[in-house]
């Protein structure tokens, strides 16, 4: 029995999994550890034996892989190997077609995890304004999020792509995500202690959301399914959930009692006065626009 230690991403895992099998050591001869805290214990010796070439794999593992990394389950690496080793070595070229299989279904369970854990972190993180860069006049953000599994490299994509136009950075307990307007970086993990308390924008956020809370389409039950209690502690708006669902049923009456709805006039607030300037159309030059013979 050899032990492997490696660091808990993919990269290194991969590194070390191309190694074995090209010396074709079986898995059940590999215990794997990403606990590298205790080196004395964990000592993996090299191995000079002769190695032979290191078959491919399809994308479809790789993806798989990819997810299945980010989970927190201990037993993650050796499962990936044990089935890298039935798709190659094995010759179970179809191995993840069959979906009754007792290792394929414990990596898909766990892709599903982590496919869950990041439409959470997608939906309820909520960034606070902390200041303004003074050379480019960008907003910079901060948010806490507390993700079952390693996601944030998963998941951080979509806020770049969303919030584009600010700096941000979404601090979690494993790993922390920053954007400065031209590339995505990593950082470890932080304490709760390090992120920003209630601004400002809370209470509008909490404005916002009230107002398009309908009632109308109030389903409890399927809410509390997509927003779990753990969350709660973190979303500005969780304050308001329990009086908004008992108003709900006086809120639906008076809809129905109301032929006509006026609109209401947009909340007058310097941050949002500042927005609609930003994208108000400017005026036409003085002399008016240029135009071609």
């Amino acid at each position: 029995m050899r032990t492997v230690v490696i660091q808990p991403t993919l990269e290194s895992w991969r590194e070390r999994a191309r190694e074995l099998l090209a010396l074709r050591v079986p898995p059940d001869e590999v215990l794997w550890s990403d606990d590298a805290q205790e080196p004395g214990l964990f000592a993996t010796t090299d191995d000079t034996s002769p190695r032979g070439a290191v078959p491919k794999v399809s994308p479809a593992f790789l993806d798989m892989a990819h997810s299945v990394a980010a989970h927190n389950a201990a037993r993650r690496w050796g499962l990936l190997y044990r089935v890298l080793w039935r798709l190659t070595h094995d010759g179970e070229r179809h191995l993840l077609a069959v979906a009754t299989d007792p290792d394929v279904r414990q990596l898909q369970q766990w892709c599903k995890a982590i496919s869950r854990d990041i439409h959470k972190m997608h939906a309820f993180v909520r960034f606070r304004l902390v200041g303004r860069d003074e050379a480019t006049g960008r907003e910079q953000f901060v948010a806490w999020f507390e993700p079952e599994h390693r996601i944030v490299r998963l998941a951080a994509g979509f806020f770049d792509k969303r919030f584009a136009g600010m700096d941000w950075s979404i601090l979690t307990p494993h790993e922390c995500a920053h954007w400065d307007g031209s590339a995505l970086h990593f950082t470890p993990g932080v304490l709760r202690s390090a992120a920003p308390d209630d601004d400002a924008l809370d209470d509008l956020w909490r404005t916002y959301y009230r107002s398009i809370f309908n009632p109308a389409r109030l389903k409890v039950r399927a809410m509390q399914s997509e927003m779990p209690k753990k969350y709660w502690k973190n979303l500005p708006e969780a304050p308001l959930t329990a009086d908004l669902i008992a108003e709900s049923g006086g809120r639906v009456e008076k809809m129905l009692r109301t032929q006509t709805r006026q609109a209401k006039p947009a909340p007058k607030n310097a941050y949002f006065d500042s927005l609609r300037d930003m994208n108000a159309p400017k005026p036409p030059p003085p002399d008016g626009p240029t135009q071609t013979p």
